[in-house]
């Protein structure tokens, strides 16, 4: 079987093409030798003192796409290129990807991950690839905190958005540049959305490929848990709640991390919470149960309470469910409470699946009746439920 090679290439962006490489380049002709003698040997037949000399003027003064029309004269492989180009040279002399691969380069939240990328978009674009440059809100390494809670969360977020519109079987992870974490982080969604991921040590003769790991993710916990994750993606942080007990499993350990009596998706939580919201998206209608005639759904049931001002909000949010889903039958209300808020969402309770929605102030639950003959059906109902929450307000 002929597979094709992977044409888009996602590219982890570091900091070396600068620091050492180019802010080390000699101040002027008596430094040149001195530094040209630490050059690999097999590189130095490139560097004559006028090239050297005048790229770091152009450095110097910021004059980027100076910095990668010099650069764009030397191979590829040179060292003094960076981790980058030196990566990406290699993935394709030994076929690992296209020739004219499409680059997406993820840069960190630094002026120096702005100045390479700069450098990097020009290099490339002169030489006819197209190039998309983005931006990892978090990722920097001033504050550890941020780091770790936002940075790397963003990074899944974002490779992993973009092997979804790209199709993952033609992507491929360049893990080379960046933060040693990186690395961790790219060869999980490679795992989880099963797209190659690429790395080159500076010591490293050529690119190594990460080889595949006999890992499996939950899908049925996803679908179970979708209503909790789609508010932390949503929300980003949120404080925790005796009602989120319901939703708890310990399994979302490694998913949730806890501070400071609030929650936030860490970044596996964020790459399982990608993976399969793109594997349900892609295939929802295999997972639903089957349609219910119109003529056999019913109006909403609410219990004997006095709703005061929010029984239509709640009438026309339960109304627009039964309408709207195809495998829901009725729903019916089984509490409120008109002084609790709690985030709108869909879970299972027990064997059923069950509603809740706030506006803040007050808070009504309710079960939502559907078509399900088994429980992988009613996970999916739940998932469904909560992937359409827009539609019902």
């Amino acid at each position: 079987m002929i597979t094709q090679l992977p044409h888009t290439l996602i590219c982890t962006i570091g900091t070396s093409l600068i620091y050492p490489n180019l802010a080390s380049l000699p101040k002027n002709e008596d430094n040149y030798p001195a530094w040209l003698n630490k050059q690999p040997e097999e590189d130095r037949q490139h560097f004559s003192k006028d090239f050297i000399i005048n790229l770091r003027a152009l450095f110097t003064a910021k004059n980027f796409k100076g910095v990668a029309e010099s650069l764009a004269q030397l191979p590829g492989n040179t060292r003094l290129c960076g981790a980058e180009i030196n990566s990406i040279t290699d993935l394709m002399t030994h076929q690992y990807c296209q020739q004219n691969s499409e680059l997406f380069f993820c840069h960190s939240q630094t002026p120096e991950g702005h100045d390479i990328v700069n450098i990097l978009e020009n290099y490339y674009q002169q030489k006819g690839y197209q190039v998309e440059t983005r931006e990892i809100l978090g990722l920097q390494d001033k504050e550890p905190k941020l780091f770790r809670t936002k940075g790397l969360r963003n990074l899944a977020k974002t490779v992993s958005q973009t092997i979804r519109e790209k199709n993952h079987q033609f992507c491929a992870i360049n893990a080379t540049g960046g933060y040693k974490a990186q690395i961790a982080i790219a060869v999980l969604i490679g795992q989880a959305l099963e797209v190659p991921v690429y790395y080159k040590h500076e010591r490293f003769s050529e690119i190594i490929a990460f080889p595949p790991m006999p890992i499996a993710l939950d899908f049925n916990l996803w679908l179970e848990k979708s209503g909790l994750l789609t508010i932390l993606e949503r929300e980003e942080i949120i404080e925790w709640s005796t009602d989120f007990d319901e939703d708890w499993d310990e399994k979302m350990e490694t998913l949730i991390e806890r501070e400071d009596g609030c929650i936030h998706l860490s970044a596996t939580g964020q790459i399982f919470h990608e993976t399969f919201k793109g594997r349900f998206e892609s295939d929802r209608d295999t997972f639903l149960p089957p349609l219910i005639p119109s003529q056999q759904k019913v109006r909403p049931v609410l219990t004997d309470h006095s709703w005061g001002n929010a029984r239509p909000k709640i009438i026309d949010f339960l109304q627009k469910i039964t309408e709207k889903c195809s495998y829901v039958k009725k729903c019916r209300t089984h509490y409120w409470n008109p002084d609790l808020s709690l985030p709108i969402r869909f879970r299972k309770k027990e064997d059923q699946v069950e509603g809740i929605l706030s506006n803040g102030s007050w808070t009504v639950k309710f079960y939502v009746d559907t078509s399900a003959n088994t429980e992988g059906q009613v996970v999916a109902c739940i998932a469904d439920l909560n992937s359409r929450v827009q539609d019902f307000e």
